[in-house]
This record gives structure tokens, C-alpha cells and sequence, in this order.
């Protein structure tokens, strides 16, 4: 038949060319060999009627149109992977081998796998459009935002009686209890849905929410199908928080996958991606408190330890002042004592001599000059003595003078108090701001500092 894409099979070099008689077991295998070698392997649409599971796991069927019918069998290894379960009245489409079954001598089809009808189209639409927004650049790695490390409002967007939801929500709580979740219901299949999930991501992405959960059940391609509309693709990286998505099972893959920021292999998977688990970290948060405070204790006495060393080196200039005048003191407790002690010794040396003269009186004239002469070299001595302790003891005054402040202060220094009540020595421990009390030789006055200079290193 011209135009219907069946070529006749060539005769089979097998066949007799002889009017021999042939068995009907040679005769079903020759039609068998014919039908197989003449049809590949093709696609068949139909309805699904006698239907039967085998025990051995086989599936056998008919497959039928307005007008006709054929049988069908698909053996247990393919129908193990076909994921849905056959129902009589389903429109499908088959790939098959065109075969004969030689003990009954009836011609079937051996399914290799199994598609809902329609699923083609539905296939070429979701190829095309899939390019057509990874072109756009709709699905680019660069544009994808992370996940919030440690969330605190999820958003879900999802059907209210969906298992999933209650899947998600399940794990939430489990994983962290403390997060607030807000639920944006929609359609997720039907007429009208994919308006319906693009209208509820918009309103999760104005919510205020960290992040948002899309997510549904498994199901067929057409229960699916919209999450593979243009619309939804669009609405997802429109949002202004990021969207996972958990649709459907770990083989299904939708467009919406494709434009969320991360793609869950099931709803659970995608609550468990989000949401951070709660015991983990308040034991990670256990432990680094306890570290910090170790750190901290350890900081602590570190510089207390290095305060009490610096303090014993420490010397206060009123108590350097104080241990000064104490040395001052003592020397002139020693002067007076050593000044008192001749004068003793001169009057106990006259008082001597006195005695002397008046027990010898010898010539009175004589003595009487050597008395003065000795009297006067006495005072003399006395005088010069007296001169040079007082020359010392001035000397010592005007050290003394020295480490007077206030005589400090008169020369036209002045004494600057710091914040914490202490003579200023350096200006490094100054900063802008920083109030002084400023002691002169007559009254104070309070300056800030406004500008801190260090003095240069010393080479």
C-alpha cells in the first residue's frame, strides 16, 4: 500500500519452492520469522481491555480501536519498570514488536514499554519549551541564589489536601520547631492551576518569608504538567526569596525544577534542605560556648597575671616624692646631729682649757691672748664649719626644691590629670576627645584633647 509505511516482506529464502506439505508448527514459525523481520519496533496507540496480571508477573492485554483489536503481552522485566499500574479503559501508547504466538497460532504484540496516550505531545512541548528558557538563560547556574543558612519564616506553596504538604510540615516541625511557616494554598493540576501557583509564589515572595517550598505528590506526566507552564518557570525567578522545589518523586523532573534555586528530590527532601536541625545546632552552639568561655577565662587571667607584674614595677611619682624627701630628712636629722656634737666638743674643749688656765694661773696677759687667739680660731673654725654644713644644707634644700612639684609648676610646667585621675607620662595613652585637668602654679583649668601626636621612636 503505497504512502502507509509497511514494505511486504521479501520471500523468505527459507519458504519450499516444492508443493510440499507442511507442519503446522513449521508453518507458525515460517509467519512468526516473517512478521518479525518484516516490523520494527513501534509505537501503537489503543484502549486497554482484558486485562490480567499474571502470578508470574507477565501483564497480557488487548488493545483496541473503534474496529479492531490486537493481543498483547508484556513480559514481568518490563512491566517492573513501567512505575503506574494498568487499568482497563486506558488510552495508551505501546512500543512494540510485531510477533506471532506459535502454539495458539495467534498474532500479538510484545510491549517493550508503555506511555499514557498523549504523552508525546506532552514531551515535544516540555523539550521545547525547556530550550527554549534555558536559551534565555532562564536556568543558569550564575543566577541561582543561595538558601538562607538559618531561616525563620518558610513560606509553602502547595495544595492544602496534598500528602505532600503534610510531609513537609511533618518534617519542619521535626527538624526545626521554632520556625514560623506560612502556607499559600493553590491548585497544583487542572485547568487553571499554573495561573493559580504562579499567582501564590508571587504573594510568598511579597510575604516577607525567608525562603519558599513549591512542592506536590507524584504523579503522571499530565498530573504534572503545571509545573512545566511558562508561566510558573517565570514566577519562580521572579520571586524575590529564593524557591526549592520537592515535586513529585527523585525520577520526576519538571520545569519548575529546572528555574528554582535548588531542586529536592521529593517534598521531604526539599523540608529537609531548608529547614537547619535544631538539636545539631543548639550542640554545635553548646560547644563553642564553652569554648569561648575557656578563651575568655584563660584571656583573663593571662592579663591579670601581666597587670600584677607591671604593677610591681610600678612606682607612683607621689610615692617616688615622698621616699625623696624621707632621704632629705634623714640627712638633715644627720647634720643637726653632727653640727650639735662639735658645738659639745668646742664648749666641752673651752670648758677644759678654762680649767686649765684657772689651775695653772700662769701669766694672766699671756693666757689671756692665747685665750682669745684660741678663742677666735675656735670661732673661726666653728664659723667655717657652720658655713660649709650650711652650704651643704642648702644645697640638699635646693634638691629638695627641685623635686617639688610646685616648684615645678613655678618655672611655667604644668600638671596634666587624665580621665582616670592619674598624671599624664604618655601621650600614646591619650585619645581624641579625652578630658584633662590641667594644674598651674596658680589655679587649673580643663582642656580635651583634640589631637593625639606620638612621639617618635628613639633610633
Amino acid at each position: 500500500m503505497e504512502g502507509s509505511g509497511y514494505n511486504p516482506p521479501m520471500p523468505s529464502p527459507s519458504l519450499p519452492t516444492s508443493p510440499s506439505v507442511l507442519s503446522v508448527s513449521s508453518l507458525n514459525r515460517l509467519v512468526r520469522d516473517c512478521l518479525e523481520s518484516a516490523f520494527p519496533l513501534t509505537w501503537v496507540g489503543g484502549e486497554i481491555s482484558n486485562l490480567t496480571y499474571a502470578a508470574s508477573g507477565h501483564v497480557y492485554f488487548s488493545l483496541k480501536d473503534s474496529t479492531a483489536q490486537v493481543r498483547c503481552v508484556m513480559w514481568r522485566n518490563r512491566a517492573q519498570l513501567l512505575g503506574w499500574r494498568l487499568e482497563n479503559g486506558q488510552k495508551i501508547e505501546a512500543r512494540a514488536l510485531v510477533s506471532f504466538y506459535e502454539p495458539r497460532g495467534e498474532f500479538q504484540l510484545n510491549i517493550e514499554a508503555i506511555r499514557r496516550a498523549g504523552q508525546g505531545d506532552l514531551f515535544e512541548r516540555f523539550i521545547k519549551l525547556k530550550a527554549q528558557l534555558e536559551a534565555e538563560g532562564l536556568f543558569a547556574a550564575e543566577a541561582k541564589r543561595p538558601l538562607p543558612e538559618f531561616p525563620r519564616h518558610i513560606a509553602i506553596v502547595s495544595s492544602l489536601q496534598a500528602a505532600a504538604l503534610r510531609d513537609v510540615l511533618t518534617t519542619l516541625h521535626r527538624r526545626a520547631a521554632h520556625l514560623h511557616i506560612s502556607i499559600f494554598p493553590t491548585l497544583v493540576q487542572g485547568e487553571g492551576a499554573a495561573s493559580r501557583i504562579a499567582e501564590a509564589l508571587g504573594q510568598a515572595g511579597a510575604s516577607g518569608c525567608d525562603a519558599t517550598i513549591l512542592c506536590r505528590g507524584g504523579g503522571s506526566i499530565e498530573d504534572l504538567w503545571s509545573f512545566n507552564e511558562e508561566c510558573v518557570a517565570r514566577a519562580i525567578r521572579a520571586s524575590v526569596i529564593p524557591v526549592i522545589s520537592g515535586i513529585g518523586h527523585e525520577t520526576d523532573f519538571t520545569i519548575a525544577d529546572f528555574a528554582a534555586d535548588l531542586r529536592a528530590p521529593t517534598p521531604t527532601a526539599a523540608a529537609e534542605l531548608i529547614s537547619p536541625d535544631r538539636d545539631s545546632l543548639l550542640h554545635q552552639l553548646d560547644r563553642q560556648e564553652e569554648q569561648l568561655r575557656r578563651r575568655m577565662a584563660r584571656a583573663l587571667a593571662d592579663h591579670q597575671q601581666r597587670l600584677d607584674w607591671l604593677g610591681t614595677r610600678l612606682i607612683h611619682p607621689a610615692e617616688r616624692l615622698a621616699q625623696r624627701q624621707q632621704a632629705i630628712a634623714a640627712l638633715g636629722a644627720r647634720l643637726q646631729r653632727a653640727l650639735g656634737d662639735k658645738i659639745e666638743r668646742g664648749r666641752l674643749a673651752t670648758t677644759a682649757l678654762g680649767r686649765r688656765q684657772f689651775a695653772a694661773r700662769p701669766r694672766l696677759d699671756i693666757l689671756s691672748r692665747q685665750l682669745d687667739h684660741v678663742h677666735f680660731r675656735l670661732a673661726q673654725r666653728l664659723a667655717w664649719r657652720i658655713s660649709e654644713h650650711s652650704g651643704k644644707l642648702n644645697s640638699l634644700a635646693n634638691s629638695l626644691k627641685q623635686l617639688d612639684p610646685h616648684a615645678v609648676l613655678q618655672r611655667g610646667y604644668a600638671l596634666a590629670i587624665g580621665p582616670d585621675g592619674r598624671a599624664v607620662r604618655d601621650a600614646e595613652g591619650l585619645s581624641p576627645g579625652d578630658s584633662l585637668e590641667l594644674s598651674f602654679a596658680r589655679g587649673m583649668a580643663m582642656a580635651t584633647v583634640k589631637q593625639v601626636v606620638a612621639a617618635p621612636e628613639a633610633d
